[in-house]
């Protein structure tokens, strides 16, 4: 029995030996992280609100890192496409997802063959940008208001056609959302990205967006699409003449929650580097000017945070779905 013991006891010396090795080999990959380029992939198409937060941020980590950090857009699937490319991508924080996370919470209930685990395959950096949805038409629809869009669309059933960022994407669950609160019906139209749904709007192809502000708000300013509102429970400082939806739908609130992911396994002391350092980014008065002057808030989360807000919405928005009874292909 006792040489049963001290035999166990022998080995102890080893598992201490070995967890050490790996923990120093942690701290070895962030210290010497980044060793070559970071690529940052986006979901959607160029112009839209992932992609502009990814290539600001980008700018400022080649500045903080000095290695290159490439932007790539792989737009499909309503995300879907990027984002199992970063899933199975290499551990090593090199490769990264920044993304409306309405990818990892809400195509899991909308998709029924998803390629990844919007939970289980990534590892959360951080959180970091929320922008309500701003609410447009373009400029040909005769209505000046929410109240007077619902009761053309009520006058005028399936005569609008609503431009989307893509099928299943919190823009769509947004509009189908309000549709089912006011009891209007329209079709949806599904791009490859919010940047195109806006230009399609803009040169009148489609006439109805509920849209990120950061890749919306320019086009209202501009005269090309007319805002109507935006989805926030409170009227933005950044955009005072629109007022909310919540105040013709009282307690109504979407919007676009950004974020940034890795693939699952990448070290946590790689992860804490990356956190840190955007979140030094995001907090510059720079980046809060930049934003808030385009109607979306800098945010910031530690990966914890993070987790626990997918798996909040991805619960909130399956019962949504369930209840709706929406089928999605």
């Amino acid at each position: 029995m006792l040489k049963h013991i001290f035999k166990l006891l022998s080995g102890i010396p080893l598992l201490v030996g070995f967890y050490l090795g790996l923990t120093l080999v942690n701290i070895g990959q962030a210290q010497t992280y980044p060793s070559k380029a970071i690529r940052i992939v986006v979901p959607f198409a160029p112009g839209g609100t992932s992609d502009i937060l990814a290539r600001t941020i980008g700018v400022k980590l080649t500045e903080a890192w000095g290695q290159p950090v490439v932007v790539e857009n792989k737009a499909g699937a309503t995300g879907n496409v990027g984002a199992d490319f970063v899933a199975k991508a290499p551990a090593d924080g090199h490769t990264l997802l920044l993304t409306d996370l309405s990818v990892l919470s809400i195509n899991q209930s909308v998709f029924p063959n998803m390629p990844f685990d919007g939970i289980k395959d990534f590892a959360p950096v951080t959180m970091v940008a929320y922008s309500p949805h701003a609410f447009g038409v373009h400029p040909s629809v005769p209505v000046n208001s929410v109240k007077e869009l619902i009761d053309y669309a009520k006058a005028n059933p399936n005569k609008l056609n609503f431009a989307i960022s893509g099928t299943g994407g919190a823009p769509h669950l947004a509009g189908i959302a309000f549709a089912q609160r006011t009891g209007i019906s329209w079709t949806y139209i599904p791009y490859k990205g919010g940047s195109q749904a806006v230009a399609d709007v803009a040169a009148g192809q489609s006439n109805v967006i509920m849209n990120g502000m950061l890749a919306t708000y320019p086009t209202i300013k501009s005269g090309k699409i007319r805002g109507l509102a935006v989805s926030s429970l409170h009227k933005m400082n950044s955009a005072p003449e629109l007022p909310t939806i919540a105040e013709v739908l009282p307690g109504f609130e979407t919007g676009s929650y950004q974020g940034i992911v890795a693939p699952a396994g990448t070290p946590a002391e790689v992860i804490a580097k990356l956190n840190a350092e955007v979140a030094r980014i995001m907090a510059t008065q720079e980046m809060k000017d930049r934003l808030t002057a385009q109607g979306t808030e800098a945010r910031n989360s530690s990966p914890e945070a993070m987790l626990n807000f997918l798996r909040t919405e991805k619960t909130r928005w399956a019962q949504v779905i369930k209840e709706s009874g929406i089928k999605f292909d």
